[in-house]
């Protein structure tokens, strides 16, 4: 990991990531689903909700970072709020 200086908090954050996509691909193979409208008013699918809750995420942890400071194990209980209410009613 050295040649890429990644830390190993980076290297999980990324295989986090990668597993969830995984996950979601098996999920749309196995398990097909049409898209719904939620709040938004616009059709999502759960790729596309995943996609919201990521880029919202990366939003409240800078802001979190912008505003807090470098406790950020209290940001990702924020966001995981934030992710259940978007796939809930996304």
């Amino acid at each position: 990991m050295e040649w890429m200086a990644w830390t190993w908090p980076t290297a999980i954050f990324f295989i986090c990531i990668g597993t969830i996509l995984t996950v979601f691909t098996v999920l749309a193979i196995k398990y097909p689903e049409t898209p719904r409208k939620g709040i938004l008013r616009i059709e999502t699918t759960r790729g596309d909700r995943l996609f919201i809750t990521l880029l919202g995420s990366a939003f409240l942890n800078l802001a979190w970072l912008g505003v807090v400071g470098a406790n950020q194990p209290f940001a990702l209980i924020v966001c995981l709020i934030y992710a259940a209410a978007v796939f809930r009613w996304v």
